[in-house]
């Protein structure tokens, strides 16, 4: 009689250049949002944790921040938990543009790469912006630089080969035990991602200057005594006076609109109606302080 197959179970980080689909690919495989998509680069800043968990095997997934030079502080931090995450997988996606020719980044991740014992997967992501003749070469390109365990060219957006590359991922997973309850699809609490809900608005309303010098902090959930009402407020923190004037906009029309946009996200998120109140504070060179990246929730004693 045939055995059943055992369970399997691991951790997987997605590592990668800034914009390449990272995001994109772990709400697409997760089913729903809990990781912030922009056209900005480098829109994840902390580890995102996706739990996917179907019949033979649980999949926790780590979306990493894209790999790139830091220019401050927070950029040191989002490149230490980037570098650390790959000491504790079980296999790391290192996802490609499949409309980019392999660039200095990409050379530096690889380089990052050479000794790991770990299985990597070469994800070449955005499929659908090439046409299909032009896959081999780019394959071909990568091979010359490393010996990857797998390489599967996908569309994160369209959802293209993603199966695929789920299945394969899995035969090489670990047997081992349901790390988190089937239902749970993320390990970060809901203040986490209501903040990073929030950010995702603010990157695509506000101009160029903007997006890297904004963190937000939740002040306050709290629930309406007998009411089906769920009250957010959120300070957005910004850099300089003239970031702040940005944000809110000409009679307040800006945050009235990020508030808006975040709202319906959250509500999805909550499964209820919520009443977001949005603040704008500026605090000069946050992004170089120490103690206001702690408490803005960037602990690189966690890492």
């Amino acid at each position: 009689m045939q055995q059943p197959n055992k369970f399997k179970s691991g951790f997987i980080s997605i590592i990668g250049r800034p914009n390449v689909g990272k995001s994109t690919f772990l709400n697409r495989v997760i089913g729903q949002k809990i990781a912030i998509m922009s056209d900005k680069p480098q829109t994840t800043r902390n580890k995102v944790q996706g739990v996917l968990t179907q019949d033979t095997s649980q999949m926790i997934f780590i979306d990493t921040p894209g790999i790139h030079k830091p220019k401050h502080k927070l950029g040191d931090f989002m490149m230490k938990v980037a570098k650390n995450t790959l000491k504790e997988v079980d296999a790391i996606l290192f996802m490609v543009n499949a409309t980019e020719p392999i660039g200095a980044g990409d050379k530096m991740i690889i380089e990052m790469l050479q000794g790991n014992d770990t299985p990597v997967f070469l994800v070449i992501n955005k499929i659908d912006e090439i046409h299909p003749d032009e896959i081999l070469a780019i394959i071909d390109s990568y091979k010359e630089q490393y010996n990857f365990a797998e390489i599967v060219p996908i569309s994160a957006l369209q959802g293209n080969n993603v199966e695929r590359l789920l299945s394969t991922l899995e035969s090489y997973l670990p047997e081992g035990p349901m790390y988190y309850p089937a239902d749970q699809v993320t390990d970060h609490p809901e203040r986490f991602i209501i903040s990073e809900l929030i950010r995702e608005k603010v990157l695509h309303v506000t101009r160029e200057e903007i997006p890297h010098s904004i963190a937000v902090v939740i002040e306050q959930i709290r629930k309406e005594e007998g009411k089906e009402l769920i009250n957010v407020s959120a300070t957005i923190v910004v850099e300089r006076d003239s970031q702040k004037g940005i944000v809110i906009g000409k009679r307040g029309a800006l945050l009235k609109d990020i508030g808006t946009k975040a709202r319906h996200d959250i509500e999805m998120l909550l499964g209820s109606k919520v009443f977001l109140e949005l603040w704008v504070k500026v605090q000069k060179d946050w992004r170089n302080k120490a103690n206001q990246l702690r408490d803005y929730g960037f602990r690189d004693d966690e890492y």
